[in-house]
């Protein structure tokens, strides 16, 4: 069904976009980088080394044995954020291959650490109903850059707090939190102008941005994937926080896997 999408190149094109994401301009051996190759059955052989080997065969993509508009139309869901069930629909693969597939994807996404300046918004919650996960999460006022760390200890205090500040906010920067007592003096252990919303009162101003970011995350992995186990929460934060932060690498299959493939030796 999704083969006839406008947006799944033909199968030639696919075989030439990925030839110039994992080779470049010209194929050279994975084992012994010669030039001296040639095709034969949708494969190549060096004729150096002797060695076989596929487009795919030295990449992270070469564990998903699919065909290649498979594995571009799966790669389009993903990048578009469908829902795991109508993957399924679009694609024909069941939901263990759709999972695995994005599960492979996201493992590919780069961790990123920002250090967040200027007015920074700061808050904490936790998932999973017995508060086993706490995520800390902190976004740059006007900018699309966040950071966060995520703890599995219930008793989340202001020593966490305070280690997040030391790893991703600029000394000097103005922080706002809500009234939770891990952000209590909290300017005494990290340079920081503190200033607090106090919920109970009905104030929101200084938190709204980062209220918001966590209230999208839910939604995301809700809409997109249905569920989460506390195993893969933290790659789907890190894969949230990249869709928000560097949304132009997953504007389209090719942009995806030009960032994250790397041809290595077999």
């Amino acid at each position: 069904m999704i083969f006839q999408l406008n947006q799944i190149p033909s199968e030639a094109k696919i075989q030439k976009h990925l030839r110039l994401i994992v080779f470049g301009n010209n194929i050279k051996c994975p084992l012994c980088n010669s030039r001296s190759v040639y095709a034969y059955e949708n494969r190549y052989r060096c004729r150096k080394c002797r060695r076989s080997f596929s487009l795919l065969s030295g990449t992270y993509l070469k564990s998903l044995k699919l065909s290649p508009r498979t594995l571009w139309a799966v790669l389009w869901c993903f990048c578009n954020r469908i829902p795991v069930k109508q993957a399924m629909s679009l694609t024909h693969l069941s939901n263990e291959a759709v999972r695995r597939a994005y599960d492979l994807f996201r493992s590919q996404i780069p961790e990123e650490f920002n250090i967040l300046k200027d007015v920074v918004q700061m808050d904490e919650a936790f998932f999973f109903g017995r508060r086993s996960t706490a995520l800390v999460l902190a976004k740059q006022i006007g900018t699309r850059e966040l950071a966060y760390t995520i703890h599995s200890e219930t008793n989340l205090n202001r020593s966490h707090a305070a280690e997040f500040l030391f790893q991703s906010v600029e000394p000097n920067t103005r922080l706002q939190t809500d009234g939770g007592s891990i952000y209590k003096a909290i300017e005494n252990w990290w340079p920081v102008n503190h200033r607090v919303d106090i919920h109970r009162k009905f104030q929101f101003g200084l938190t709204s941005e980062i209220e918001g970011m966590f209230g999208n995350l839910r939604t995301f992995i809700r809409r997109m994937y249905h569920h989460v186990s506390p195993e893969k929460f933290p790659s789907y934060v890190r894969e949230f926080c990249a869709r928000f932060s560097s949304p132009q690498m997953f504007s389209s299959p090719n942009d995806f896997l030009t960032r994250t493939i790397k041809h290595r030796t077999i």
